[in-house]
C-alpha cells in the first residue's frame, strides 16, 4: 500500500493533565489539536508553543497527515505506516479522526522517519 503524507506546520506537544481537569483554553488554539479526555488522564495535543511551562508534557513532535479520506472497512492503512517505523526504531503517537490519521514522530528523527517511510513506497511531501 501506496500512501501520500504531508507535514502539519508546527511543532507539537503531547501533554497530560489530571483526570477531573477542564480542558484549558490554550489546548484550542491553532490548525491541529486534540483533547481526549481518558481513564486517569485527559490528553491534549497542541502547538507546543502554547503549552505553559507548569504542565506536564512530551514536547517537539512532528506531526504527518496521511491524506485520506480512508473507508472504515479498508485495513493495514496505519500498520503500512507504523511498521516501518517500528522497524527502524523511530518512536510515534498517532491521533485518527473521521477521515484519516495522524502520525507523530519525535522532531530529532523526523529525517530518519520521512526516510524510512519513502523507502516504504510512500509519499512525504515537503
Amino acid at each position: 500500500m501506496s500512501l501520500i503524507l504531508s507535514f502539519l506546520g508546527d511543532t507539537y506537544a503531547v501533554c497530560q493533565l489530571p483526570e477531573d481537569a477542564a480542558p484549558p483554553a490554550w489546548a484550542f488554539a491553532g490548525e491541529f489539536w486534540s483533547v481526549t479526555r481518558a481513564p486517569g488522564e485527559l490528553s491534549v495535543v497542541c502547538a507546543a508553543a502554547n503549552v505553559p511551562d507548569d504542565v506536564r508534557a512530551e514536547k517537539e513532535w512532528a506531526a504527518l497527515r496521511l491524506h485520506g479520506p480512508f473507508e472504515f472497512t479498508l485495513t493495514g492503512i496505519l500498520a503500512s505506516v507504523l511498521n516501518p517505523l517500528r522497524d527502524a526504531g523511530v518512536g510515534i503517537f498517532v491521533l485518527s479522526t473521521f477521515d484519516t490519521d495522524y502520525v507523530l514522530v519525535a522532531q530529532s528523527r523526523l529525517p530518519e522517519a520521512v526516510t524510512v517511510l519513502r523507502a516504504s513506497g510512500h509519499t512525504v511531501m515537503d
